[in-house]
């Protein structure tokens, strides 16, 4: 049934950009607040902690992009490394995380644009969003240049106004209090915001040299957007007490409220657009990363073969792309932006986990960095995912166990569902 191909159209720049736009909106405006409220004082540590895991799946997922240049990710890595259950479980855990991911994004953009229309809004983005990358993948980035630029131009805004209040404290940043239990769940709502280098890993049929450029962009973009991050998470910290960091949805707009400003001024205005277009910017580049895993999936049979479909004229899944946009719009209607960051943690977590166990696998010749990297990754997701808190784990652990379920269910992947 599939039709068209995918095309090498990417460098390493493009790439770097996807990966970047991927991760700046998703935790430098969302995830702060969650974070904050479990680790307090200690949101900092959380950040380092969360980062080093990423680091470690980074450089996993670099090698392992190296080896399987194809579509998919760690569910070509899982199989081909591990075998096709474990694939199974990466590619239905990354379809459910960042599924939970998009609605997130999408909450986001509500909570800052509109505050108490959320779940409209979301909705909307949603589906705009999704008729922008119908454009093709060359749209999709040139439209995620212009988004990470306003993004970070609204950022700008926010820690120039954080360092221009007389309140700022840089003693607010010395971690009393801190539970390490409460920073690792911390650590785990803030890996959040890293995730969108996986991105990256799911190109590896649109990517020129493939076995160069992922492994280059990945490591680029991951460092990019932390050096943003640090200097975000220092400025918010010192700006606002971080109670008040930790209640809403909007963790940035207390920066910008800290003076006595209003909601009606120009730099919280400029920063709430910004915020909501740079979620916007991530939300565009979730949709091909969602769709290429189940394109991958549906060409082994694991899910309904008609997604395998290639619009020959667009060179995208659209099939695939069309069904993940209607089941982002109905998880938008179901949960709130904290329960989606939360599940979204458990499911790319176990996707994270399964990228390592692959990497300790590779041979003396195939590895790229130490096996230590991928073994400290392995151990930090499992942890960070029993941190999370226990209603998210549990209905994280249900739905990648209904995953495997209906897979014993159905055809083999030699015959797949038709």
């Amino acid at each position: 049934m599939s039709q068209g191909q995918l095309e090498r159209k990417l460098g390493v720049s493009d790439a770097v950009v996807i990966g970047a736009g991927s991760m700046i909106g998703a935790g430098v405006f969302a995830a702060w607040a969650p974070a904050a409220e479990a680790a307090g004082n200690g949101l900092l540590i959380a950040l380092a902690v969360a980062a080093a895991v990423a680091f470690a799946n980074a450089t996993s997922s670099a090698q392992l992009a190296a080896i399987h240049p194809v579509s998919g990710g760690t569910y070509v890595y899982g199989r081909r490394q591990l075998g096709e259950g474990w694939g199974h479980l990466a590619g239905w855990g990354f379809v459910v995380g960042k599924t939970c991911s998009r609605a997130a994004m999408a909450l986001t953009v509500g909570a800052y644009m509109w505050p108490g229309r959320e779940q409209l809004v979301a909705a909307l983005a949603v589906v705009g969003i999704a008729v922008v990358n119908i454009g093709g993948l060359s749209r999709t980035v040139a439209v995620t240049k212009v988004l990470l630029a306003v993004s970070l131009a609204a950022l700008a805004v926010v820690v120039v106004t954080g360092w221009t209040n007389d309140s700022t404290d840089l003693g607010r940043l010395a971690p009393v209090e801190t539970d390490p239990l409460g920073v690792l769940r911390a650590a785990g709502f803030m890996f959040f915001a890293f995730a969108g280098y996986a991105r990256i890993a799911t190109l590896g049929e649109e990517v020129r040299e493939p076995a160069k450029t992922i492994p280059r962009a990945i490591p680029l973009a991951l460092g990019l957007v932390l050096v943003v991050y640090v200097v975000v998470g220092v400025t918010a910290i010192a700006a606002v007490d971080i109670e008040a960091m930790a209640t809403g949805d909007a963790p940035l707009r207390q920066v910008l409220l800290a003076d006595g400003s209003s909601d009606g001024s120009l730099s919280s205005l400029i920063a709430r657009v910004g915020a909501g277009i740079a979620a916007l910017g991530v939300l565009l580049n979730l949709i091909p990363g969602i769709s290429r895993v189940v394109l991958a999936m549906a060409r082994n049979g694991e899910l309904p073969r008609w997604f395998s479909h290639i619009d020959g004229g667009r060179s995208l899944p659209l099939r695939a792309e069309l069904a993940v946009t209607v089941v982002a719009v109905g998880v938008v209607l179901i949960l709130d932006l904290r329960s989606a960051i939360a599940v979204s943690g458990v499911a790319v977590l176990t996707y994270y986990a399964v990228t390592n166990a692959a990497a300790i696998s590779l041979s003396a010749d195939q590895r790229r960095w130490p096996i230590g990297l991928a073994v400290a990754g392995l151990v930090g997701c499992l942890v960070l995912i029993l941190a999370l808190p226990a209603s998210a784990f549990v209905g994280g652990l249900v739905v990648l166990a209904s995953g495997v379920v209906v897979r014993r269910l159905v055809p083999s992947t030699s015959s797949g569902w038709s």
